[in-house]
């Protein structure tokens, strides 16, 4: 199953100099890069993420979503440059 990353993510990872590829990884959805070196895959397949729910089901779902997610994640989402702090920002 393919993750189909958009446009979100995709700026998100401009803004943070890296390039994303859908994940080769098993049950993962983004591959992260810089300058060509694996950097680490993000996002569990099985769950959503905000640029989903915001196309799929509106931006007050979405912003709900991404709160609770943000308050799950706290501790590892604001450890600059881990796994966890690529997730928050490509996928929330």
């Amino acid at each position: 199953m393919n993750y189909n990353i958009l446009p979100y993510s995709y700026h998100q990872a401009k803004i943070l100099g890296v390039d994303i590829e859908p994940s080769t990884r098993k049950g993962k959805k983004i591959d992260v890069y810089q300058h060509n070196n694996y950097i680490c895959s993000v996002g569990a397949i099985n769950y959503g993420d905000y640029p989903h729910y915001l196309e799929e089901k509106g931006k007050e779902y979405a912003e709900n979503r991404r709160r609770l997610y943000k308050i799950r994640h706290q501790k590892n989402r604001t450890i600059v440059g881990s796994c966890g702090f690529f997730a928050d920002k490509l996928l929330w």
